[in-house]
């Protein structure tokens, strides 16, 4: 019996818990619970955190194969999206019907060859060599009817040769045995470089070779050499030098010329400047070109940086329209009064034009209304409007498009992730969204800078030959070209043949009237 009573004990049911017990049980697994909703909400929060990330380097993935495999065209025909209209040649895509074999009886006509545009016509300028080909027959006593004329673009390689100055030298016969005799003697022609054995048109034809056609100098070196002259690469750096030395007060003429004009476009890109005292023995500096459209001149400035410092110390005394991209340095001047700046429009296409991937509704009707402005600026080329006429078409249909959009951008920015492609476009337009309605005050004034962007190009295929400057001062040296054979570019001015004209004409010429021989001025 006391066995069965301990068991009992041991095993009798547990007491009801209480109550209080109750609600303190409930109370720490509300607890628990409200833990684990917590970690599941931060857990979600971290998914959504690397989901973001995930897309922004895929993002940035997608960019570097578009780098390097493919199109550099950023060209967008919009679709059927936000109540935009398709164009009228734009096909809509069917679903592919079962094929059938049909047999077709048809007539073909011969095509009307009289009305073939042919071939392109040869410029008139160019001499004509006229070879008369005569039968092999024998056509004595035989009428000619008349000609057939076959013509062909022939090509003469450009060939060295010398040019020598023989100078005769007269005396008067009473003073044939004259110790003191002077004689009568021609005087030599001013030459750029002074004893130098280069004439005008080969120290031309270096200058045209390195930075048109962006030759370096070792080929240069290797073509001479194909014609049995071997010239020093010290020799032609040295060439190079002095005629820049000779340039250099045009060079400042065309400074003061690009500067003194109320509206410039301004860009800049690297260039690898080699310097033994730097690690790795280069460093990156910068070209900043400043476009003046209304003139069409273009000014090269070489800095050894990319900060502020180069642009300020050149426009210190600059007034008028300043336009640029979105680099952080330019917004010192937007804060100046005698200065306003206008944003590049292409820049902030470019944003959602890389979003096209990602967010391709509303990407595409951002695109759409890009579109629409720049139609209103293809009509007013079209039809050659004047400055004030552009400036009516655009407040008549650019502004309501501009107002449109602005309030677009600024509501779907709350509504996108900031590290997301669309939302980065987003955040690019909206703290310049007045510079880029600016261009709207004149009609002389572009969209975008891409007269400027054009301009660089020249050194962008130069870097892919030569790779680098041998000094900074060889970095000023071909700002100090550029510079010319830009505005020749933009002037449709022959480069070879303007610079050798200003070779022979510079050193006789007078310092106030240099601005004469820049390419916009000299009659060739």
């Amino acid at each position: 019996m006391r066995v069965l009573a301990y068991l009992y004990a041991m095993y009798k049911a547990p007491e009801s818990p209480s109550y209080e017990e109750l609600l303190k049980q409930n109370s720490e697994q509300q607890i628990v619970l409200d833990s684990l909703l917590q970690k599941i909400d931060l857990y979600e929060l971290r998914v959504t955190e690397m989901q973001s990330r995930v897309n922004e380097m895929q993002f940035q993935i997608d960019q570097m194969k578009r780098l390097i495999f493919g199109s550099k065209r950023e060209r967008f025909v919009s679709g059927e999206t936000y109540g935009q209209m398709k164009l009228p040649f734009e096909v809509e895509e069917k679903a592919p019907e079962p094929a059938t074999k049909e047999e077709i009886h048809y007539t073909r006509e011969k095509p009307n060859r009289e009305n073939h545009p042919g071939r392109m016509s040869f410029p008139a300028h160019l001499p004509v060599e006229e070879i008369v080909l005569e039968p092999q027959e024998d056509t004595t006593g035989m009428k000619c009817i008349g000609k057939e004329i076959t013509e062909q673009l022939e090509l003469i390689p450009a060939k060295l040769f010398i040019k020598r100055y023989v100078r005769p030298k007269y005396i008067k016969a009473d003073e044939e045995d004259s110790l003191n005799c002077k004689g009568v003697i021609a005087d030599l022609p001013v030459f750029p470089i002074e004893k130098g054995m280069a004439g005008p048109g080969l120290l031309a034809q270096v200058m045209i070779d390195k930075f048109v056609d962006h030759l370096p100098i070792y080929r240069q070196i290797e073509r001479f050499k194909r014609e049995k002259i071997n010239i020093a690469s010290s020799t032609i750096n040295g060439w190079q030098e002095s005629v820049c030395t000779l340039l250099e007060p045009l060079y400042n003429t065309l400074k003061h010329r690009v500067l003194s004009q109320g509206y410039l476009q301004v860009d800049e890109t690297p260039i690898q400047v080699l310097d033994k005292d730097v690690k790795g023995n280069s460093f990156r500096g910068y070209h900043w070109v400043y476009y003046s459209p209304l003139e069409k001149t273009v000014l090269f400035d070489y800095r050894d940086g990319r900060s502020r410092a180069g642009p300020s110390e050149l426009l210190r005394n600059y007034k008028g329209y300043l336009q640029t991209d979105g680099y952080v340095v330019y917004d010192f001047f937007g804060k100046q009064k005698e200065i306003t700046v206008l944003n590049c429009m292409a820049h902030a296409r470019r944003g959602f034009e890389k979003a096209l991937d990602y967010d391709k509704t509303r990407a595409e009707y951002v695109m759409g209304m890009f579109q629409k402005l720049y139609e209103v600026e293809r009509v007013a080329k079209d039809q050659n409007m004047t400055p004030d006429q552009r400036h009516e078409l655009r407040l008549d249909k650019s502004l309501p498009v501009l107002n449109e959009l602005g309030k677009w951008i600024a509501e779907t920015f709350k509504q996108v992730l900031p590290k997301s492609p669309l939302g980065k476009a987003l955040a690019y337009c909206i703290p310049r969204w007045d510079h880029l309605m600016n261009y709207l005050h004149d009609g002389s004034l572009e969209i975008d800078n891409n007269f400027a962007e054009n301009a660089i190009r020249p050194i962008a295929l130069g870097r892919k030959n030569y790779l680098f400057a041998g000094s900074s001062r060889g970095a000023e040296r071909a700002a100090m070209f550029y510079s010319f054979f830009g505005t020749c570019k933009k002037n449709d001015v022959n480069p070879y043949e303007w610079l050798k004209k200003v070779l022979e004409l510079i050193p006789q010429h007078k310092a106030n009237k240099l601005h004469e021989l820049l390419p916009q001025n000299l009659h060739l």
